[in-house]
């Protein structure tokens, strides 16, 4: 039986787990980039439907690095909260340099 995450916390590492290819990261990194891109333009342009179209570029590209890359189903399908919220975080550790360190600091290994 799959563990069960009844926290953010508890989740966190085996998020860094399901990421472990950095290809994989850099995917995500990249979509969701766009994908706040897009919400940015679509508040302040009022096109509000482009809000669609940013929710479809961020999981294109993590779902390819999932499917692809590390051929793991995305947490996304169990854990959607969760897993919104840790794509955030490994983005915005991503962005300042610090995702590395996270990444040995909680010894996640694939």
């Amino acid at each position: 039986m799959e563990k069960q995450y009844k926290t953010f916390q508890e989740f966190w590492p085996f998020y860094l787990g399901e990421h472990a290819a950095p290809a994989n990261r850099a995917l995500h990194f990249i979509g969701t980039s766009l994908a706040l891109l897009q919400i940015l333009f679509a508040l302040a342009t009022r096109r509000f439907w482009m809000l669609l179209t940013a929710v479809v570029t961020g999981y294109a590209f993590a779902w390819v690095g999932h499917f692809l890359l590390e051929k793991n189903r995305p947490a996304t399908f169990t854990y959607p909260w969760f897993s919104f919220m840790g794509d955030w975080k490994m983005w915005a550790l991503m962005l300042t340099g610090r995702l590395e360190s996270e990444i040995k600091k909680l010894d996640v290994v694939k």
